[in-house]
This record gives structure tokens, C-alpha cells and sequence, in this order.
């Protein structure tokens, strides 16, 4: 079984056992964090679930057990080794730093850290040394980005690369609960020839496109679409990779998916790559075009690798590669993620 039993060394490994506080335990990442757990069988001493005065009360089903969901204050991380955050930037800049004061070593999911000098961005299949640099916050990178890189790494490190272009197509859990029964209302309320109603999205975004993730910037970008490109730099360490970015909200359920252009400083052939991308860890190569098969966002309920297709060169430019990749935002984009740092670091 899959899991952080992979971690031991022998078979007679001691197993030690951490206190974990996930904070925004009722959201749906949260609940994402709490499904791996599960699954992965991480060595949980004690959970402590945090919510705010909206959620708290509620009870969560972990391990066959029954868990009350707590008020979030300033006492939540008393004994607590590891705090995975997922409750938006604002809870994250008031509470991270008094849970480092705790003691505890800060996960967070939020932009609130992530281009600070003095945290590591990590994703831990391209840059997992970075994890040890922490000075008690790490930074999960936002989940376009996380499944961007994992398709470049072996492309930067192998040839270089010196311009990339990303056009993303997002789902609506990426927005959180109320955006996913946004989508499940309005299909309803299109379908019967009902008045479509909206609260989460600009527009209606049933059986429709957004070019808009998060609010414009000054420069006419999304800041979805500058977090892309601030952090892919940061995370590869190359400031001087020329990248643009559009993010587009589509109207399924789960999987982020992306139309990636991008010039390599050196030629690589596309037989080379195919060979590189079916032996990295994290990446399921899918690209069989004689027989239709190719990722989907369908596919990312199935799948926790970042999967990668329609690989194939350029027409016009020699060093020009085309891919397609598709990843889980809820599970690699953002649970998954902070699972893997916290084994990196008890590893």
C-alpha cells in the first residue's frame, strides 16, 4: 500500500507519531488533507481540527473516528508539530506566525508567504531541498503552477529554457465550495430554462468560459496569471525565463488543465523527452494519438501524477516543444502537496 510506510528504512523502523493541526478543516481542501492522511496512513498522534466560528462544531469522520471541529484562536497550537494551512491569505498572515511561535512547523496553502525571500516554495518532486531552508513557514505553490513545473523540470534541467507560454483551463473547485454549487445550480437552473443566479463569479459560468481568474492587476494580467509566473520563476530558480500566462475558469468540477508553448535554450528531441517523461516520478505520460488517448481533466479523479500529452515540436521554431498537462488541483495542487512536504521533513 501506498503510503508513508514507503519512508521507513527496514522492516523493524520505529514509527514516531506527530500532532497535526489542519486549519480550515471543513473546506474542501481540507477535507482533501484529511482524505490522504487517511490514505497515505500518516503516523497521526493527535488531529486537531480548526475552523472558523461558522464551522466549528462540526463533526469529522477520521480513522473510524468521530473529531469536533474547533474554533481557530491563539491557543490552537499548543503541542502542535506540523499546521497545515487552508483557509485563505488573511487567516494565514494573522495565525501562521503565532503557530511558528508555538512551535510548529507551518504548511501553508495560501499566497500570503509564498514570494517571500525567507520561505521556501516548494513542490517536492522539482525542488525538495528547499524544504529545509524553512524558518517555520513553508509555502505550497498555487495549483496551476505546482503541475506547470513538474513538466518542466525535466525539460529545464536537461535543456533550459528560455520562454514558456501557458494558457490554463481551471476548475471550479479551485473557488471553493459555494463555486462548485455555483456550477451545479446554474447547470440545473440552464437546463430547465430557469433564471440563472450568481454569487461566486462574475458571470454565469455554466455552459460558459472565463478569461478572469482573481482580480486585474494594473498591467492588465490576472493576479492568478502573476502568481503563475512569479512563482514558476522562483520555484526553478531562473529569474530571466520569459513567461506569459492566461487563466481561463472552465465550468467542470475538478482538474486544472494547460495548453503549454515553451523554447528550450538547448534541442531536445521529442523521443528523448517521451522517455524522460515515462521515467520521472510524478508524471503520467499519456499520448497515444493513433488511439485518442490524451489527458483530461476526467482522468485527474483517477490519477494524483501530473499527467502530460499531446507532446510533440513546434512547426515554426526548432527549439519549440507543445504539451498538454493536466493535474487534481484538490489533491496535487494543493492537499497532496502539503502532505508530501510534511514527509519530506519527518522523513
Amino acid at each position: 500500500m501506498a503510503g508513508f510506510s514507503l519512508f521507513l528504512e527496514g522492516r523493524n523502523a520505529i514509527l514516531k507519531s506527530y500532532n497535526l493541526a489542519i486549519v480550515g478543516a471543513t473546506g474542501v481542501v481540507g477535507q482533501e488533507v484529511l482524505k490522504i492522511m487517511e490514505e497515505r496512513e500518516f503516523p497521526i498522534k493527535k488531529l486537531r481540527l480548526l475552523a472558523s466560528e461558522r464551522s466549528s462544531g462540526q463533526k469529522i469522520y477520521f480513522n473510524n473516528s468521530e473529531i469536533e471541529v474547533q474554533l481557530l484562536d491563539k491557543d490552537s497550537f499548543n503541542d502542535i508539530d506540523f499546521a497545515l494551512f487552508s483557509a485563505g491569505s488573511s487567516v494565514s498572515r494573522k495565525f501562521a506566525p503565532i503557530a511558528v511561535q508555538a512551535g510548529a512547523i507551518v504548511i501553508d496553502k495560501s499566497s500570503a508567504f509564498r514570494m517571500d525571500s525567507h520561505v521556501p516554495l516548494v513542490v517536492p518532486e522539482v525542488n525538495p531541498e528547499e524544504v529545509f531552508k524553512h524558518q517555520g513557514i513553508i509555502s505550497n505553490p498555487n495549483c496551476s503552477t505546482i503541475q506547470l513545473v513538474v513538466a518542466l523540470k525535466p525539460i529545464f534541467d536537461l535543456a533550459g529554457i528560455s520562454r514558456l507560454i501557458v494558457s490554463t483551463y481551471q476548475s471550479v473547485s479551485g473557488s471553493g465550495k459555494d463555486a462548485v454549487t455555483e456550477l451545479k445550480t446554474q447547470t440545473r437552473q440552464v437546463l430547465q430554462k430557469e433564471k440563472v443566479t450568481r454569487k461566486v463569479y462574475p458571470h454565469q459560468i455554466a455552459f460558459n468560459l472565463l478569461p478572469q481568474i482573481d482580480d486585474f492587476d494594473d498591467n492588465a494580467f490576472t493576479f492568478e496569471e502573476m502568481k503563475l509566473i512569479h512563482e514558476t520563476k522562483k520555484i526553478l530558480g531562473d529569474e530571466k525565463i520569459k513567461i506569459t500566462a492566461t487563466a481561463v475558469r472552465v465550468p467542470i468540477l475538478i482538474g486544472h488543465s494547460e495548453s503549454v508553448y515553451l523554447e528550450t535554450k538547448e534541442y531536445i528531441s521529442i523521443n528523448k523527452l517521451k522517455k524522460i517523461f515515462m521515467e520521472t516520478p510524478g508524471i503520467k505520460f499519456v499520448d497515444d494519438i493513433t488511439n485518442n488517448k490524451y489527458p483530461m481533466p476526467i482522468m485527474s479523479e483517477v490519477y494524483d501524477e501530473v499527467m502530460i500529452g499531446r507532446l510533440r515540436k513546434d512547426l515554426a521554431e526548432r527549439n519549440g516543444i507543445n504539451m498538454w498537462i493536466v493535474a487534481n488541483n484538490l489533491r496535487k495542487g494543493a492537499a497532496l502537496n502539503s502532505v508530501q512536504i510534511v514527509e519530506l521533513l519527518i522523513k
